[in-house]
């Protein structure tokens, strides 16, 4: 450590891969063949590369490192006691239904949505996709097709208009789960334009 404190790149990646069988020991010895061992070392590791600078070249590496993968450990312990209190065990997985529940609750032939995307032109079909299908923020694809976020929003809503005539003003409904989900950020635009 004390050569990687002086800028020596190849003493500090020996270092770390030293650090690894030792942090796998130690846990495995206080916790034993638990799945989420790599977890804590590769944890313990990020710490011991944020922390370095708090690292006295006047002592030994042993106590500080240990004491870094003992909190590691912990946190960890704490965290699967979280989830394991919270996980329900279960035999089989739940049955998937061939169609969505929106789709099954509002009558929507998923084929001849499908036919209708098709119909879109191609970039305004990505958008609506991404928005719909994906639940992606209309950021993410804006900085994906590299146009703003109004001109995404528009065109989001220059698709729906076009499905609602292709597929008619009853197949589609109106407000679907993901689309509530981003009218906040539609109305908080339009109101700002």
């Amino acid at each position: 450590m004390r050569r990687a404190h002086t800028g020596d790149e190849a003493a500090y990646a020996d270092l770390l891969a030293g650090l690894v069988p030792l942090a796998r020991r130690f846990v495995h010895s206080r916790v034993g063949a638990v799945p989420w061992i790599d977890d804590v070392v590769q944890t313990t590791l990020l710490a011991v590369h944020r922390a370095r600078h708090t690292f006295d070249a006047d002592r030994t590496l042993g106590p500080w490192f240990y004491a870094i993968l003992r909190r590691r450990l912990i946190d960890m312990q704490r965290q699967e006691g979280r989830i394991s209190r919270t996980e329900v065990a279960m035999d089989a997985p739940p049955e998937i239904p061939v169609t969505s529940p929106l789709a099954a609750a509002h009558g929507v032939d998923l084929d001849l949505v499908r036919q209708a995307l098709a119909q879109l032109p191609p970039r305004q079909r990505a958008i609506v996709e991404a928005i719909q299908l994906r639940d992606e923020p209309t950021r993410s694809v804006a900085a994906r097709l590299e146009m703003s976020q109004s001109a995404v929003k528009v065109a989001a809503h220059r698709g729906y208009r076009a499905l609602r005539r292709l597929l008619g003003a009853t197949a589609v409904p109106r407000a679907s789960p993901a689309s509530l989900a981003h009218a906040d950020q539609d109305d908080a635009c339009e109101q700002s334009s």
